[in-house]
């Protein structure tokens, strides 16, 4: 069971080395609540949606903060995100697009369909380290969002 005065941030990607690195960064920047990753996509959708495993809420409950890689199989970060925001108990969880692509037309087309914020993933661990403790400081401190009274 996960604590709810804790955060959770959700991760979708796809790459399992990415998955490990962003956990490590986490971990070393200090973060004291929870992270959880999906695959892809559509298991994305399912954990929002508690569809099949991710039924049990207090194992798996809302993310405080979505970080998104764009280039996944199945459903792609474009496409999760599209469903995501349309959906009107999501909309207000803050999205966050972690990706490698460089693309004008990738950050352009993420924040037309309503992302927070989007970000390129560091390539030195310090540097991802920096970031994530940058991104839970400003997401878990700073910032004020309808979601923040749960932590």
């Amino acid at each position: 069971m996960i604590d709810s005065n804790r955060p959770v941030i959700l991760i979708a990607d796809d790459d399992i080395e990415d998955r490990l690195l962003a956990q490590e960064a986490l971990e070393a920047s200090h973060y004291k609540g929870k992270t959880l990753f999906v695959e892809d996509g559509e298991e994305l959708l399912d954990y929002l949606h508690g569809a099949g495993k991710y039924a049990d809420r207090s194992a798996y409950p809302l993310p405080s903060l979505i970080l998104l890689d764009l280039n996944m199989p199945k459903k792609d970060g474009r496409e999760a995100l599209q469903e995501i925001k349309a959906h009107s108990c999501f909309q207000r969880i803050p999205i966050v697009v972690l990706t490698t692509s460089s693309a004008d037309e990738d950050m352009v087309k993420s924040y037309d369909l309503g992302v927070n914020s989007f970000l390129n993933k560091p390539v030195q661990f310090d540097e991802f380290v920096a970031l994530m403790n940058s991104l839970c400081t400003y997401w878990f401190s700073f910032n004020k969002t309808p979601l923040a009274s749960r932590f």
